[in-house]
C-alpha cells in the first residue's frame, strides 16, 4: 500500500475502515490518522492477529479503496 494515498484519504476512508474494522475505537481512527503502520498495528492489537496477516489485510482492502 502506498502510505501516502492512505494518509491523503483518510477522511474519506475512515468511515470505510470502521465499516470494515469495527472493533477499531473513534480513538484509534483518531491516533491512527493515515498511518498504514498504525492502522496495522491496531487491527493487529483488536483481532489478535499476526502483524503479516493483519498488513495482508489491510493491503487487499486498500486495493479496493485507495484507488488513485
Amino acid at each position: 500500500m502506498n502510505k501516502d494515498q492512505l494518509q491523503g484519504k483518510w477522511t474519506q476512508v475512515k468511515g470505510a475502515v470502521k465499516a470494515k474494522w469495527g472493533d477499531l475505537t473513534d480513538d484509534d481512527l483518531t491516533e491512527i490518522e493515515g498511518n498504514s503502520e498504525k492502522l496495522v498495528g491496531k487491527i493487529q492489537e483488536r483481532y489478535g492477529i499476526e502483524r503479516e496477516e493483519a498488513k495482508r489485510r489491510v493491503d487487499e482492502w486498500s486495493k479496493t479503496h485507495l484507488h488513485s
